[in-house]
């Protein structure tokens, strides 16, 4: 199998959500650490434009999601099960719904004034404005909340949580599932990185046992990479895909071959161009060459992301 890259950064709480899958799958992997804002060049030339973290390289092929990034992972290492049957379906919608109600509830309460006085703390006293900056770049088609109704929704959130925690050790029954690290990377971003806005999780001790839990599973077997050298490995591999479906799908009336885009419906909107290899029920796949990466395939989950056909 060829080394799993992960293109990440410390702070990045969907990059948390598949470390730890790392670990629950015991898989070793490399660590390449990106820029947390643009400009990011080494990565862009990997996925033509997407630039939302983590990002998955396995050779020449770039996975991009974390939804789709976690199909990835099930199929090299399918025990243990993140998808674990009868409940499949059950997961995939409540990591859904915790990788976007949940998500975008957590970092509006997580980055108040004093939540954001705690991420930026240590850092020059330009980096807060500029990183706020770029995330408004990303997010133009995102409805934001107030930070009051990001409050309530969020400890709404807190005690479902908590309900579905009654008598089990995790969410969904005695092991983790996709749900358990869906739900856990925003409340990780909370208690880890804006400590000062944690309180909140006091509310619902069950989860805090459960974060506990999810927090010993550890993030596998990790070895220090860097950017230049992701590039090279892409540049010397030949793509070929790990994602198990393949029967075209054609709900635009675009045929394979067709150059086009594919960019997020509300956030990290920026688009990828290429050539339509796939479009199947629940991915796309481009072709692209690039000047120092060679020819990639990047690949998008359908799910939250745009097909468009490049005008000629």
């Amino acid at each position: 199998m060829a080394d799993l890259i992960l293109h990440h950064y410390a702070n990045s709480p969907f990059s948390e959500k598949l470390r730890l899958i790392f670990g629950y799958k015991k898989l070793a992997w490399k660590s390449v650490i990106i820029p947390a804002i643009m400009p990011k060049p080494d990565l862009i030339s990997l996925t033509g434009g997407y630039r939302k973290t983590p990002v998955l390289q396995i050779g020449a092929d770039i996975y991009c999601d974390t939804a789709l990034i976690c199909d990835v992972l099930e199929h090299l290492a399918p025990m243990p099960s993140i998808y674990p049957e009868p409940g499949k379906g059950l997961a995939r919608t409540v990591a859904q719904w915790a990788d976007n109600s949940v998500f975008w509830a957590a970092m509006a309460y997580n980055l108040s004034p004093k939540g954001a006085a705690d991420m930026f703390a240590k850092a020059p006293p330009d980096t807060a404005r500029v990183f706020m900056e770029d995330r408004r770049a990303m997010s133009s088609n995102l409805v934001r909340h107030k930070p009051a109704d990001a409050a309530a929704a969020y400890k709404s959130y807190l005690r479902r949580m908590s309900d579905m925690l009654d008598d089990t050790d995790y969410l969904l029954g005695a092991y983790p599932t996709v749900a358990d690290f869906a739900c856990y990377h925003p409340l990780w971003f909370t208690r880890k990185r804006t400590p000062s806005m944690a309180g909140i999780l006091e509310l619902t001790p069950a989860v805090l046992d459960w974060m506990d839990r999810m927090a010993g599973i550890g993030h596998g077997q990790m070895e220090v990479f860097d950017s230049t050298q992701a590039i090279e490995v892409a540049k010397a591999a030949t793509p070929h895909t790990l994602l198990s479906d393949s029967t075209f799908q054609d709900e635009h009336g675009i045929p394979l071959g067709t150059r086009v885009t594919v960019a997020g419906e509300a956030f990290g909107i920026e688009p990828t161009e290429g050539d339509l290899i796939a479009a199947t029920r629940t991915h796309y796949s481009l072709r692209r060459d690039d000047d120092r990466a060679g020819t990639v395939h990047v690949h998008f989950p359908r799910i939250g992301y745009t097909l468009r056909k490049v005008d000629a």
